[in-house]
């Protein structure tokens, strides 16, 4: 038995030394980004990276305030996408160079968001003082419909973006087929489809004309917005089945341990001093 809890606390500070090497790395690689972009100019860039070092000190900041311990694995999938998200994607424009980089963070997103949804219900469960206590299949759902606000509400916080700032966070597409209403010279609602687009031609107020030579007609932000809340849907059904059968199980899930924060239990010295 001695030998057994041995051999735990030498895994978990095996793991502990990985997260550790994981922040320290991540952490010194936005700094050099940070300098750089600085003696290039890119003040916007170097905004960015600051913002990535605050995030990177959450995991750290939630397990002091909420007296939990984050799964190791956990915490290394979340400090790597705040570095694939903010460095990777908006600096190295990887949204832009990999066609499916913006869909692959969307849905670990959703699975992470889903984990993160599941483990406050389990906390709550797991509280003597708390009258809640949900069943794993309410657990799961309740899991999955947080996740999916979160991404319900970034989407929102893109699409404000997009139209306060003129950016483009939410990415266009290019199709080559629409239908719409706005074209029935009869007015009664029925939908024009339009076919075979190869170009659109931009005709600005002063009369020029400009070609965008995209190859099609420019949807903007809409099919961006479905594929990633489409995305988000897979990740958080994914995680809410684990959640279900980790739960379901009594806690014997080993996948889904990894992603599940445990309550740290407070020392007698401790209790004595909130009393």
């Amino acid at each position: 038995m001695k030998r057994e809890k041995k051999d735990k606390g030498f895994r978990h500070v095996e793991h502990r030394r990985a997260v550790t090497t994981v922040y320290v790395l991540l952490r010194v690689a936005v700094i050099a980004m940070m300098v750089a972009q600085f003696f290039n100019g890119n003040y916007e860039n170097v905004f960015l990276c600051g913002l990535t070092l605050i995030l990177f000190t959450m995991p750290a900041l939630i397990e002091r305030r909420l007296r939990v311990d984050l799964p190791d694995t956990l915490e290394i999938i979340i400090l790597l996408f705040i570095f694939a998200a903010e460095i990777l994607g908006e600096i190295r424009a990887y949204y832009v160079k990999f066609e499916h980089w913006d869909t692959m963070l969307h849905t670990m997103n959703g699975f992470l968001c889903a984990a993160i949804g599941f483990s406050l219900v389990d906390l709550l469960n797991r509280q003597k003082k708390e009258s809640l206590r949900l069943s794993p299949f309410y657990m799961a759902v309740t899991a999955f419909c947080f996740s999916m606000t979160i991404g319900v509400l970034w989407e929102f916080a893109e699409f404000t973006m997009d139209q306060l700032f003129l950016m483009d966070t939410q990415k266009d597409t290019v199709i080559h087929a629409f239908s719409t209403v706005m074209l029935d010279p009869t007015n009664q609602n029925v939908a024009v489809p339009v076919r075979d687009i190869a170009d659109v031609i931009i005709v600005h107020s002063d009369g020029t004309q400009q070609a965008l030579g995209l190859g099609g007609y420019v949807d903007v932000g809409i099919h961006d917005t479905i594929e990633d809340l489409f995305v988000n849907f897979i990740g958080a059904v994914v995680f809410s089945a684990v959640g279900y059968f980790y739960v379901k199980s009594r806690g014997k899930g080993r996948f889904a341990r990894r992603f599940i924060p445990q309550v740290v239990e407070e020392k007698a010295g401790e209790k004595e001093e909130q009393t």
